[in-house]
Parts: C-alpha cells; sequence; structure tokens
C-alpha cells in the first residue's frame, strides 16, 4: 500500500542523505591532504509503478564518485623532488612493501603529487611509503625505447647519493691569436704554447701541450710569410707529439688574418703521419682515446694572425674531472638529472606521465593512490606534455581539490534534507497510529 511505500522512501531519504553526508565529511576532513580528489554523490530517483494505477513510492539511492580528473592548486616548496602535474596524467609509484619484497617487478600505482626523498636505501620514496618510479638512462643519458602499454621498463628510483661520476673530453674548440710581426723578417721568431687540460676515461687530468712556432722569411728583404708550424703533444703519452702541421695565414682585403691552408706534416716522435684536417677538425690520438680538436675551417676566426698579442682566451674544452654528487634536478619533460660538484649534469631516470581514458573510473586506494580497472580503460605511458598529459613540474605539490566553502553548503542542504526525510518517517507514523486508533 503507499502509506507503507512512503514509510520506505522516507527510510531510503534518510540513508542516502546519510552516505552524501558522508562523502561531505571525507571532503572537509582532507581539505588539506595534497592530491586528495574529493568524492561526490548523486541522488537517483527509484520509480516502481511507470504509470497507470495507484501510485507507489520508490524512494532514492545514492552513487558515489571520486573526481579524479578534477585538480587541486598547485603550490611551490623548497624540495627540488616535490612534484605534481600540470594539466592531465598522474606519476607512476610503488609502495615500499612491494618494493622491498619484488624489487624491479613491484606494481604500478598512479598518484598525481608527492613529496619525495631518498631514504636510507636510495629510494626517492615519500613519508607515505610511495617510491617514484620512472625509465633508467643508458650510461650516455639517453633513455632506451621501452613499451608505452606496459610497466615493464619502469622501475623504482633509486638514487646513488655517494656515486662518483666524470666526463672524458672529446671535443677541444681552439680560440687563439698568432702575432702577426712573428713572421716578418728580423722578428725574434718566439715559440708560443698553450696548455689544454683534458680529462681521460678515469677522470684524471692530463694535457694537451700546443706550441706554434713562426716560419721567418728566407732573406731580410722577403715579405711576412704568414706561416706557423703547430706541434701538439701528450702529457700522458710522455710528451710524445700527435700532430705536427704547417699553417698559412691570408693577408688578402676581405681575408686578412684568418686562416688560408693547414698541412699535416709527419709527427717527430713517434714516427708516422698527423691526423688529416678535415672540415676544420682534426682528431688527435689521446691516451684516453681520440679527441676531437676544431682549428676552424679554412676563413674561419678561431685560429687568427693579427698584429695583436699571442692570446689563447677563447680555447673552450668538454668533460671534467670526477666529482660528487650534490643534488638532483627534475626538468618539465620529466627528466631526471644528478648534479656534481665539478658542474657535471648527467640524466639518469626519465618520468613518465601516465594518462588513462577515464580518471574517474580509476580504483582509489589510501595516500591519494589509484589503479587502473575497466571502467578507467588501460593506461599509456606519455612523455610528459606529450598527447593529453601535462607537464611534470618541481619544487610543487597540488594542494586539496576540495572547496570548503562548497561542501559547508552541501553539508546545510544534505541536513536540511535528511531532516525533512524524518519528518515523512514521523508523519508516516502518526498516520498508522491513527488507523491504528480507529480499529480500536
Amino acid at each position: 500500500m503507499s502509506i507503507s511505500s512512503s514509510l520506505n522512501a522516507g527510510v531510503a531519504g534518510l540513508q542516502t542523505n546519510a552516505q552524501r553526508l558522508a562523502s561531505i565529511s571525507d571532503n572537509i576532513a582532507n581539505s588539506s591532504t595534497a592530491g586528495y580528489k574529493r568524492v561526490q554523490t548523486d541522488f537517483e530517483s527509484m520509480v516502481l509503478s511507470p504509470g497507470g494505477g495507484s501510485y507507489a513510492a520508490g524512494g532514492v539511492r545514492a552513487s558515489t564518485v571520486r573526481m579524479i580528473e578534477e585538480r587541486g592548486t598547485l603550490t611551490g616548496t623548497s624540495n627540488a623532488t616535490d612534484l605534481a602535474i600540470r594539466g592531465g596524467g598522474m606519476l607512476p609509484v610503488a609502495r615500499e612493501a612491494q618494493v622491498n619484497t619484488a624489487g624491479t617487478d613491484a606494481s604500478m600505482f598512479l598518484t598525481t603529487t608527492g613529496s619525495f626523498r631518498t631514504d636510507a636505501n636510495g629510494y626517492l620514496k615519500t613519508e607515505s611509503g610511495l617510491v617514484l618510479m620512472g625509465w633508467p638512462a643508458n650510461p650516455d643519458g639517453s633513455i632506451p625505447l621501452f613499451p608505452r602499454n606496459t610497466a615493464d621498463g619502469l622501475e623504482p628510483m633509486r638514487i646513488q647519493t655517494t656515486q662518483l661520476a666524470g666526463n672524458p673530453t672529446q671535443n677541444i674548440s681552439l680560440g687563439i691569436n698568432l702575432p702577426a710581426t712573428e713572421t716578418e723578417a728580423g722578428a725574434p721568431a718566439n715559440t708560443y704554447n698553450s696548455t689544454v687540460e683534458y680529462f681521460d676515461n678515469l677522470g684524471t687530468s692530463q694535457s694537451i701541450n700546443i706550441s706554434f712556432i713562426p716560419t721567418p722569411p728566407a732573406l731580410p728583404t722577403d715579405p711576412a710569410t704568414n706561416e706557423w708550424t703547430m706541434v701538439l703533444t701528450d702529457s700522458a703519452q710522455a710528451g710524445d707529439e700527435i700532430g705536427r702541421y704547417t699553417l698559412t695565414f691570408a693577408d688578402t682585403t676581405t681575408a686578412g688574418g684568418t686562416l688560408a691552408s693547414v698541412t699535416p706534416i709527419a709527427t717527430v716522435a713517434p714516427a708516422g703521419p698527423s691526423p688529416a684536417f678535415n672540415n676544420g677538425i682534426i682528431t688527435v690520438n689521446a691516451a684516453r682515446g681520440p679527441i676531437e680538436i676544431d682549428m676552424g675551417d679554412i676563413g674561419d676566426t678561431n685560429l687568427t694572425q693579427v698584429s695583436f698579442d699571442f692570446t689563447a682566451a677563447g680555447t673552450t674544452k668538454d668533460g671534467s674531472a670526477i666529482g660528487n654528487f650534490v643534488g638532483l634536478d627534475v626538468d618539465v619533460n620529466g627528466f631526471v638529472r644528478a648534479t656534481f660538484d665539478t658542474g657535471e649534469i648527467r640524466t639518469i631516470y626519465q618520468i613518465p606521465v601516465v594518462g588513462v581514458p577515464n580518471p574517474n573510473g580509476l580504483q582509489s586506494f589510501d595516500n591519494q593512490t589509484y589503479l587502473t580497472s575497466r571502467a578507467s580503460g588501460d593506461f599509456f605511458l606519455w612523455d610528459a606534455g606529450d598527447g593529453p598529459t601535462g607537464d611534470v613540474v618541481a619544487f610543487a605539490r597540488e594542494g586539496s581539490a576540495t572547496d570548503v566553502a562548497g561542501e559547508l553548503t552541501d553539508m546545510i542542504q544534505t541536513q536540511r534534507a535528511y531532516s525533512s526525510n524524518a519528518k515523512v518517517i514521523q508523519t508516516v507514523d502518526e498516520m498508522l497510529q491513527e488507523t491504528t486508533n480507529i480499529k480500536r
């Protein structure tokens, strides 16, 4: 009978509003929880008599959904490995307990933000035990090609804070001026030396000494030769020559002072030809292996001969000595780089951004972590900033997505609705009591 259905509808109203109040309580309680995603409760009517005849109240039922796609405000911090996602997508993490037992085979969970710091074992993890995951880099800093629709290539990020790193020298660029007056008749014919430090494969400091010897005119009345002999020796090979060249400089109106020709000649010790001059580059065989020396091509100004003092201030090189680890840096593309006290910066991991078709369909777990489900769809590992995903922001945390003012308003509405449903039950009880009194 309809009066009984009214009672059932009132009870259903109490239950659903109590459920809504529970979600509001959760949201308000987590209004300061970093990365928290609010729960939204929706009501749906239940119809027992679709049409015709007497009406029976079906009541209401509630469904809840966690609004994972909503994002909180990003707040700056002072920790380089406080990370958040600016835009769509999530960070891959693993639970510390699984990392301790399964190692690199730990299951991948998802989160949108975290304050990661190295623990006693070097893992980058939060205080709640979430370990950041990423793709490990090759020794040269490149990232191998990993599958994007599986987490097989990901591993918990472990930072060796006691590690040492060096970078052998592979390239030297000369920036030298030779005094033009030294190739004139009667000049003192001084030899000028420039020493370039380089680092071998073990991080040891070595040096290449470059000597410039002017060629004087054959006769006192002859013009300047504009010619020099360049000799390269390697300290790691007991001063043996690794290259000898004849350099000629132009003295024309348009190209005066620039390199006109480079002619390799046989070295003194060990005997043999000097490396070829090719498009401004000579590749010498230093003790650590080949080093490319950029002299500048014909007409360039790496090597010049003008009427000025000898200077080698423009000479540069790459590589570094062995250095101590001093910190981490994470860029917007998710590359994690280790910094050393020598200035060396080395890429050690890349953090992908995980995207799913329906973020609100993810399974929710403690500590703002999620797992994919049938409702969310399969995940894909994107490079940060590609596809539908955002970029990685360091020195930042994502705040709670809870709007406290809105939740308090909803709480007032829920309280009024709960009271109204209680009034319905009270009224039905009075009507049933009246019916009982009639029978008496």
